[in-house]
Order: C-alpha cells, then structure tokens, then sequence
C-alpha cells in the first residue's frame, strides 16, 4: 500500500482546514451552492444576505421561499408595489431593510440592466448595500476575494486569536484578522464556512471544540477561556417609551393607516397609534373621540428601546373615519409588523370573548 502523501502547506493553514471541513460539514441551504458547483445566482445571494441579518436561518427560510416565488427576478422586485413588498416581509422585523431592498432591486434594474455588479466596490454604491453585503455577494456570489465579517465570523476569530478588546471597539481589529487568513482561491465558500463554523460548532455556549477544524489553532482554547470571547462592553440598559395603539371597528372591519414612509416601521399598515414618548400619551391622537375601552397591553422591545404599549378599542356605526378598512377576518393578510399583529390579537381575543 502506498504511503499517504503528506498535506501540503495551503491543506495545512486554517483555510485549508476550514474548507476541508466545509466539503464535508456544510450546511445545506435553498440559497447555496455546493462546494465546486457554478455560483449561485447573484439574486438569490443578495436577497438571503440582506434577510439573514440579525435573523435566524430557521425564520428567514420561508421568507426566502416566497420571496423567490412570487418575484424570481431582480426586475421582478424592483416592478413590485411597495405595500407588496413591505407585506411580504412582515414578521421577519428591521423593516429599514426591506425598504432598502426596494430601493436597491430599483437601482439594478434601472441602472444596471437588471445585472449585478461584479465587484465589491461595485456592489457597495448600490442603495442600502453595507460592507457586509457587498463583501458577502462579492465572495459567494462573484467568486472575489473579500473579507466577510458577520456576527458569527467576528465570535470565532475573536477566540481563534484571543482578542482582548471588546465589541463594538474591536471590529477593525477583528476584520484585520479575519482578513489575515482569507485565502485567494474559494473565497465564496470560506466565507460560507466560517459562518457554518460559528453557527454549529463556534456557538456562544458550549462551542464544540473537539470537533472544528480550527482548534490547533485556537489561542482561547488554548487558554481555556473560549466562552470569554467575544469580550463585550457593558449594555446600557434600553429606553422604555409608552404608547397606546387603537382598535377602531366597524361593519366587520377594523381601521387600518399606512405609518410615514420614514421611521420606525415606516411604509408598513398598522393600526393607528400615536407618538411613543417617555410618558404615557393616553388618548392622544385616537381616529376620532369616542368611548375608548382598555383591551390589554404588552411591552415591544426595539432595537433601541422597549414600548410599553395599551390597546384601546371601541366600536363605531360606519366607516366614516380616514384610513384602509380591512375585514377583520381577513387581518392575517395585511402584512401588519409584529408589534402591531399582537395588538390585534389582543383586541381580537377580547372581541371573541365579549
């Protein structure tokens, strides 16, 4: 039996390594090609990257399905109605991005002749494309060397090289690692690996370290210390606001506004509600003065603050008032974002009791 030739210096890098155990480990995903197939569609790349952000896989999943389904093509989005759109993408939350989505399907199609750009540099003129996008679609859709950092990719180089400065602080540091050790060739699939690794084995928690690939490599778990990175700042506790959201009924239909196209939840219908302040705003700014009985309530925790929120409803003759009247046993197809979807079940549920 001949002798098994000895790995060579690339197969013995991290990279190597990595993308190794990619070929093997990879995670199988509806937007993904396989490791040495043609590159996926640059369409479908884009509009995975842009869903994935803060968003887990299991949720963007179906998003992704219908999204394809009902526009396969970046012109066929770009075509689209904003309120479509924004319906669509109800529930999946940060809803900046499906404006921005809009907006870039838009420039590609007007621009570009409903064609990508092919570079990093190119991809980050269109609207609403940051550093991680671009350097995302540039690797795994173009095949382009570029150094994709996201949440997961900045968890295992933090511990891979024990990386003392904290998050956010540390992000240039990290990205500078991270590019240290990002090869020329299968740039598309290392990117995709060092996202599989941090989703499966790299975890916040009890990261299985006796299985990845980077381990002999790893500075923290060398040190026993892989749960102590990424080091983080303290959190500043979130702003609380009040609000109160109005169910106003009639005729079998609840009354329905589309918010401001900039701002929280902006181009999105929802019931009306007034501004969210730090006291509580009561009655002000209702549809209309009527006899407004509380509901119920809850708490909607933002990005950058936590609603603590009253729904009010009340019942009125005709639909008089200004606004989208929608039937109410029809509301789960109105696309209302999920602060707002819970409001209704709260008043629905109270209806249903009376």
């Amino acid at each position: 039996m001949a002798p098994r030739s000895a790995a060579s210096p690339a197969e013995q890098s991290p990279a190597g390594r990595l993308l190794a155990w990619y070929d093997v480990h990879r995670r199988t995903l509806p937007w993904r090609a396989a490791p040495g197939a043609p590159a996926p569609d640059p369409y479908a790349v884009w509009l995975s990257e842009v869903m994935l952000q803060q968003t887990t896989v299991a949720a963007v999943k179906p998003y992704f399905a219908r999204f394809l389904d009902r526009w396969p093509t970046v012109t066929a989005l770009a075509a689209a109605d904003d309120a479509d759109v924004m319906a669509a993408w109800a529930g999946l939350g940060y809803y900046a991005r499906a404006r921005n989505l809009i907006a870039c399907a838009r420039a590609v199609a007007g621009e570009h002749d409903g064609t990508f750009p092919d570079t990093e540099e190119g991809l980050r003129a269109l609207p609403g494309l940051g550093a991680y996008t671009a350097a995302a679609v540039a690797a795994i859709a173009f095949g382009r060397r570029a150094v994709v950092v996201d949440a997961n990719v900045e968890r295992v180089v933090s511990r891979l090289f024990a990386v003392e400065q904290p998050l956010p602080a540390a992000r240039p540091e990290l990205r500078r690692l991270a590019d240290s050790i990002t090869p020329e060739a299968r740039a598309g699939d290392f990117a995709q690996a060092m996202m599989d690794l941090g989703a499966t084995i790299c975890t916040p928690r009890g990261p299985a370290c006796a299985l990845c690939p980077l381990s002999p490599d790893c500075a923290a778990r060398a040190a026993c210390t892989q749960e102590d990175y990424p080091r983080k700042a303290a959190k500043r506790d979130k702003p609380v606001r009040r609000g109160t959201i109005f169910w106003l009924e009639a005729e079998g239909h609840v009354l329905l506004r589309r918010r401001e196209p900039k701002g929280m939840l902006g181009g999105m219908r929802a019931l009306p509600s007034g501004s969210w302040e730090a006291s509580d705003p009561s009655l002000a700014d209702a549809p209309l003065a009527a006899d407004w009985r509380p509901l119920g309530g809850g708490r909607h925790v933002f990005t950058h603050f936590a609603l603590d929120y009253a729904v009010v409803g009340t019942v009125v003759a005709d639909r008089s008032a200004e606004g989208e009247w929608w039937p109410i046993d029809r509301l789960d197809e109105a696309g209302l974002p999920t602060l707002f979807a819970r409001a209704a079940a709260i008043a629905i549920s109270q209806r249903e009791s009376a």
